[in-house]
């Protein structure tokens, strides 16, 4: 076949590309495995990073929390794994909590979803973690807030986001941004629940009372998405907590 001619081009570009797509669906298939075992590593560890499990310590000395650090230990501190409906009852336990997929959990309705949650204890504290996700600019953000035993004080937080602008939005995933989260209160002065609200041009400074921290600059629509994720999330669990605690709040 001439080489120069079209036919020989339209074929040598169709053969190409079966052998290139080959080549690629076989190597996702071959690291499928391994890319789930990543992902589930670092959702254990970023779960544990809310209630201030950062390190372990090692024959003696603290070392950072690697993934499969995190995944050796979860359970140590991790000493519940359930999922809600939107009634508060417990409809699954265990690794089949652990494994529910939010991304797709939010298509549904209220009715149909189911809401994980895991309580922690760690150097004998209480705590209660759980995942969020919402809409920034421009994809999904999601994350983690734990609370302590008071289910009214936020002991941490973790974010991150598909599509934010980095140095703007992106600042969300930045331990100087969720630091400010610390010690907030999710219930306002007359027990609504209010969540927290990331405010443009905040004034408060160090007032953990007022359900409000400081934005980014420049990320105004990723700050309104993270307080819409915090509050939306937070209300789902309230049937639970009224039932596991004697909170007197009103819900609206």
């Amino acid at each position: 076949m001439d080489r120069s001619s079209n036919a020989y081009t339209f074929i040598f570009a169709i053969i190409m590309v079966i052998v290139v797509g080959a080549v690629l669906a076989f190597a996702s298939e071959s690291l499928k495995d391994r890319q789930n075992a990543n992902v589930k590593q670092e959702k254990m560890q970023n779960i544990l990073y809310t209630v201030g499990v950062d390190s372990i310590e090692q024959n003696g000395e603290l070392v950072p929390l690697s993934r499969p650090l995190a995944e050796a230990n979860f359970k140590k501190f991790i000493t519940k794994q359930v999922a809600l409906n939107n009634k508060g009852e417990v409809i699954a336990e265990g690794d089949k909590a652990f494994n529910v997929d939010l991304a797709k959990e939010l298509g549904k309705a209220d009715a149909d979803q189911m809401f994980p949650l895991y309580e922690a204890e760690v150097e004998g504290e209480k705590y209660y973690i759980i995942p969020l996700r919402g809409t920034g600019l421009w994809d999904a953000i999601w994350g983690y807030i734990s609370l302590k035993d008071d289910v009214n004080t936020v002991k941490g937080v973790v974010f991150d986001h598909k599509g934010e602008t980095t140095g703007l939005g992106g600042e969300i995933t930045k331990a100087w941004f969720q630091q400010r989260f610390e010690d907030e209160k999710i219930f306002d002065s007359s027990g609504n629940l209010v969540g927290v609200s990331v405010v443009k041009g905040y004034g408060g400074g160090n007032n953990k009372d007022d359900n409000a921290v400081d934005a980014i600059s420049g990320a105004t629509i990723t700050g309104d998405g993270v307080t819409k994720m915090i509050s939306k999330r937070l209300k789902y669990y309230l049937p639970y907590f009224k039932q596991q605690t004697d909170m007197k709040v009103a819900v609206k």
